[in-house]
């Protein structure tokens, strides 16, 4: 049975992509599994860089194939902000909750609505080099509550286009039906089960 890493330290990334990823013909595994504890530097200039190579490191540390994302939140109003940034927004220590406030508070002398959207690029790559990249994007709206108990990051506060509701408040299934990187993990399945088919029956 061929082995994928999941190749992120994020534990809700992490427990998204299982669930995107899981498929009976196919053993999924974690950094945590392999005592892998290797940080990726994610110097620019966009997600797809980031992705590959965290990928490409993750896959060459394990000796297996890895899948990895790279992810944001791009708000018009802020100029595509914050972008590649998300997850460092305010600098480093900060919880989501306090990301969430210092949002907020870039948007404050901006008016409503708060159109944006939540993009991801997928990578999956091989120990040798080979790469495959897919993109996602779920647009909506930044709203001034949050709204919502699931999900982590700025889903409290997103909501989803044409739902009615947060990424937050909807149900595990249909955020991995509809979100940004529910949407690139489709993107590469081609890929995906081409990486599987290779290692033949059993």
């Amino acid at each position: 049975m061929p082995k994928l890493l999941i190749g992120t330290h994020n534990l809700g990334k992490q427990a998204e992509l299982r669930a995107l990823l899981d498929r009976p013909e196919l053993e999924l595994l974690t950094l945590q599994d392999l005592g892998i504890e290797l940080e990726v530097p994610e110097p620019g200039p966009d997600y797809a860089t980031h992705a590959r190579e965290k990928a490409l490191a993750f896959a060459r540390a394990a000796n297996l194939w890895a899948v990895s994302d790279d992810s944001g939140l791009e708000v018009d109003a802020l100029g595509g902000a914050p972008g590649l940034g998300s997850a460092r927004l305010g600098g480093k220590g900060l919880s989501d909750a306090d990301r969430r406030r210092i949002l907020l508070e870039l948007l404050r002398a901006h008016p409503r609505p708060w159109i944006g959207r939540f993009r991801a690029v997928v990578a999956l790559a091989s120990p040798d080099g080979r790469v495959e990249l897919g993109e996602g994007i779920c647009p909506g709206e930044i709203l001034l509550e949050e709204r919502g108990r699931g999900g982590f990051g700025y889903d409290p506060l997103f909501l989803v286009e044409g739902t009615g509701q947060t990424m937050a408040e909807l149900r595990p299934s249909e955020k991995n039906r509809i979100s940004h990187r529910a949407r690139a993990v489709q993107a590469l399945l081609p890929s995906l089960q081409s990486f599987i088919q290779s290692f033949g029956p059993g």
